[in-house]
């Protein structure tokens, strides 16, 4: 074997891996600051009644009309120009949870939980869990956002620096521990109104460690797998949708994210790789549980969609492996592409989503298409969540 000498490279120690964390670091708070100067604090948007008007169904005349009414709905302000109407997103929570009433959670109804997971990182999953959770809580929703990943990237689109800002105790990582029983020791308020979260840093990893060991020396009683469901009891009474970010593999603390939802969303582009991932995905994860069903432990989940993610419509590929995905998981896919564009890129760039996006930071043709095909995806998910509503009530009705 011949070695090959490359010059000018030297040999790295970890110590040397240490001083380049350390220093990457420090790059990341300073872009942070950037992005977020001056109060190193997000913002949410406002919106202008045109989009108050789509989400309740109303065209800008009657939004005009009722703002100017009075009565309980936010009348909105001027814009900073003083040339035009908008509204904060305070405002358009409570103009959605009063004008779309029917979608809203019925008494009695528990939140409704959602895992969005893939066996593979890159398939915009945590893009995909911000965005949803933002596109519920502009429809009125209350939303909890968990982060199970120790990579923390949600909590980082949260404005919130993982290894900086967050504690071990602010993380799931003592309910895995059990030194917590229930959550609400680590949900914090963000700057997006309705959404609250509980973040992830590195530490996190521990878990797969804790609860495997927990098994060990709990014996049968102990069900490494429900720790979460069990965590979150007390949030399903209190939120509307609670949403949970998994890490890009199938780990225990996966596993806890999807034992303990009701739904369970797969982002997943249609390329060949991420294709033959997801098929592992799903095989390791039946593999996993399958030993629970045959104890009479079954699971049965509200819905189980799939989303295609990233799409290239100049890809000469995608139709083909699109038809694959199509044969594979049938209704699972949903009737709607993430399409792959320059202002997804900007959003991650800027530390949001499509949603946090000020006009001016990407062609406003582009910005469209892209909040378009996500609010299609909440709306598809709301509709999901208001039919296990109804057989939520309907299962009450029966027990009563």
């Amino acid at each position: 074997m011949t070695n090959i000498l490359v010059e000018g490279r030297e040999q790295v120690e970890l110590a040397d891996i240490g001083l380049q964390a350390e220093r990457a670091k420090k790059i990341l708070a300073k872009v942070r600051k950037a992005m977020l100067a001056p109060n190193v604090q997000k913002e949410a948007p406002h919106f202008s009644p045109a989009q108050l008007g789509s989400l309740v169904n109303l065209d800008t005349r009657q939004i005009d009309y009722r703002a100017k009414k009075g009565g309980t709905l936010p009348a909105g302000g001027l814009n900073a120009a003083g040339t035009r109407r908008e509204f904060s997103l305070p405002d358009v929570r409570k103009w959605s949870r009063e004008l779309r009433a029917g979608r809203m959670r019925p008494a009695g109804a528990e939140a409704i939980t959602i895992a969005v997971a893939n066996f593979k990182g890159g398939v915009t999953k945590t893009t995909t869990a911000v965005t949803l959770a933002q596109g519920l809580s502009i429809r009125g929703h209350k939303v909890l956002v968990i982060d199970c990943d120790p990579q923390g990237s949600l909590t980082t689109l949260f404005g919130i620096l993982p290894d900086a800002e967050v504690e071990a105790e602010h993380t799931i990582l003592p309910l895995c521990l059990g030194e917590q029983d229930s959550v609400e020791y680590a949900i914090r308020p963000t700057y997006w109104d309705g959404i609250d979260l509980i973040p992830a840093t590195s530490v996190l990893f521990s878990a797969e460690f804790a609860l495997p060991g927990r098994q060990r020396d709990e014996g049968q009683g102990f069900q490494f797998w429900n720790v979460l469901h069990y965590g979150i009891e007390q949030a399903r009474q209190t939120y509307d949708v609670i949403v949970i970010d998994t890490p890009p593999a199938l780990s225990y603390v996966t596993i806890n994210a999807m034992m303990a939802a009701d739904g369970i969303i797969t982002p997943l582009p249609p390329n060949a790789l991420d294709f033959a991932s997801s098929v592992q995905f799903w095989d390791l994860f039946f593999d996993l549980t399958k030993e629970l069903v045959a104890r009479g432990k079954s699971k049965r989940y509200e819905f189980v969609d799939v989303l295609l993610s990233k799409v290239d419509a100049g890809d000469i590929a995608t139709n083909v492996v699109r038809e694959w995905i199509s044969a594979a998981y049938g209704s699972k896919v949903l009737p709607i592409e993430i399409p792959k564009t320059s202002t997804a890129a900007s959003a991650s760039a800027e530390f949001g989503s499509v949603y946090d996006m000020k006009p001016g930071s990407a062609g406003s043709r582009t910005i469209k298409r892209a909040v378009e095909a996500y609010d299609q995806f909440v709306e598809i998910v709301e509709a999901q969540m208001v039919g296990a509503w109804l057989r939520q009530a309907q299962q009450l009705r029966e027990s009563t």
